[in-house]
Parts: structure tokens; C-alpha cells; sequence
């Protein structure tokens, strides 16, 4: 869920104009009242906030609930005016940094990134299981809820991948092939090297196929390999799990992340 704050009625015009661009849900807010415990509790719950306000508003609305960048929500920063996008907290790991991209891009704005690294554009990729003779249109419903809950749209997915023994899955291939995007298998010796990576690790999946998760394995290792094609092999690369798995009654799903640096 993505939260517009805004504090005066220029900035309430602009979260307007903004709600009607951004695809993701996006609730506004006003003037909430109390400001300070609305914005920590929307914060506590993980959601993402876009503020249109004075930076230092900010900082001291959230100071008290700040907990780490590994869990803490994406948060931006608009003035007013539309003319500058920061994202302020959780660049990376949070997705701020791509959030405060894509809101510059649609208002035509500045984006001002103050991490480190200068921004890069991420790659998405989405790792699935799913039962033997799993349908396309449950794969597609799994996905399509997959990539809401991180906040992006289905069209940014750049492949789909799994392990080596669903290389003839029908559902996956279909689905696959109903967005125009590649199909990855890859062997349990590969999707092993992520292992430290995964979110939600489960021995009965490592006694079943050899893997400690085979949705969020490929997910981490299709984003890598995405991200190296065509691209100088001594660059550094960062790859990361977006969203931990999601599960239905037939499939897993879970979202990667990388870029070069």
C-alpha cells in the first residue's frame, strides 16, 4: 500500500494529480490528525509513505519508530511544487530509491538520490513453484498479487524461473509466454550458492527437490543472470529478494531484485 501525505493544499493537489498516475493503491491522507502517531503507525505496518512536506517534518514524525533498513518501509519526500523526489529512507532494500525513479518520471520532477551508489534501474525477475499441471490462469493470478503486494506492475518482470525439473511445466511456460518473457530452469547445485539469501527457508521443500525454497532461489538467481547479460562480467553486481515468498494452494511466488554497480 503506498500513502500520499500531504500538509497544505497545494501539496494535497499534487497527491491528487499523483494518485491518478502512480498503478499501484495508493490511499491519501490530509492533514492527518495526530499527524505524528497516524504516520508511525502507518510506518509500524510496513507501508510505504510518499510525504509532500519539508524533509525535516519527516524526519522527526518518524525518529522514534526507526528500526533498520532490512525491514523499515520505502519513504519519499515531494515539495510542494513537484519539482524534486527524494527518496529518504530504505533506498535500496525498502525500493525507495526505484519508487522516487518511477514518481520523478511520471511528474517530471528531479529525482535527488543522496545513497552512495548513483541510482541504477533495478531488474525484476519472478521465481515460481507450483504443483505438477498447474494452470497458466492461477500462475497468472499468483503473480499478478505478487507484484501488487511489492509495489510494482506485472509489466516490469522481466522473466520467470523455477528449477531444472519444471522445465517442461506447461503453466509456467504459458504464463511465460503469455507475457513475452523468457523462461529460466535452473539446476539444484545453482540455486543452492543463494541459500544465505532466502526469507523463508523450509526443510520440507529441501527433502522434496533439494533446495531450501525454489520460488525465492530463482528469483535471486534469474535477477543475477538477467542482470549480467550483456554487461561487463568484472562489474559488481547486488542482487536481492524484493518480496519473500507468496504462496497460493497450487504455486509459490517471490520477487527479485538486481543491479549493477
Amino acid at each position: 500500500m503506498i500513502n500520499l501525505i500531504s500538509l497544505t493544499d497545494a501539496g494535497r493537489l499534487l497527491a491528487e494529480r499523483l494518485q491518478k498516475l502512480i498503478c499501484s493503491e495508493v490511499t491519501l491522507w490530509h492533514k492527518p490528525q495526530p499527524f505524528t502517531d497516524t504516520v508511525q503507525q502507518l510506518f509500524a505496518k510496513g507501508e510505504t509513505l510518499i510525504f509532500i512536506c519539508a524533509t525535516g517534518i519527516v524526519i522527526r514524525s518518524l525518529a522514534a519508530v526507526l528500526q533498520s533498513k532490512q525491514s523499515d518501509p520505502a519513504v519519499l519526500v515531494l515539495d510542494e511544487q513537484g519539482q524534486f523526489v527524494i527518496p529518504l529512507l530504505s533506498g535500496h532494500q525498502g525500493g525507495a530509491n526505484q519508487l522516487a525513479a518511477e514518481v520523478a518520471e511520471l511528474l517530471a520532477a528531479q529525482l535527488v538520490s543522496t545513497t552512495a551508489n548513483a541510482y541504477l534501474q533495478p531488474v525484476y525477475t519472478a521465481g515460481m513453484g507450483c504443483e505438477r499441471g498447474c494452470s497458466a490462469a492461477s500462475l497468472h493470478a499468483l503473480l499478478e498479487q505478487s507484484v501488487a503486494s511489492a509495489g510494482l506492475d506485472i509489466r516490469q518482470i522481466s522473466a520467470i524461473a523455477s528449477i531444472d525439473i519444471k522445465h517442461d511445466e506447461v503453466g509456467l511456460i504459458a504464463l511465460a509466454k503469455d507475457l513475452n518473457i523468457p523462461f529460466y530452469c535452473y539446476e539444484v547445485a545453482l540455486l543452492k550458492t543463494v541459500e544465505q539469501q532466502l526469507q523463508t527457508p523450509s526443510e520440507y521443500v529441501y527433502k522434496t527437490v533439494g533446495v531450501y525454497g525454489v520460488a525465492e532461489s530463482a528469483a535471486l538467481i534469474s535477477a543475477e543472470r538477467c542482470v549480467a547479460q550483456g554487461a561487463d562480467q568484472s562489474a559488481d553486481k547486488i542482487t536481492e529478494l524484493l518480496l519473500a515468498k507468496q504462496k497460493s494452494k497450487v504455486a509459490t511466488c517471490a520477487i527479485g531484485r538486481g543491479y549493477r554497480v
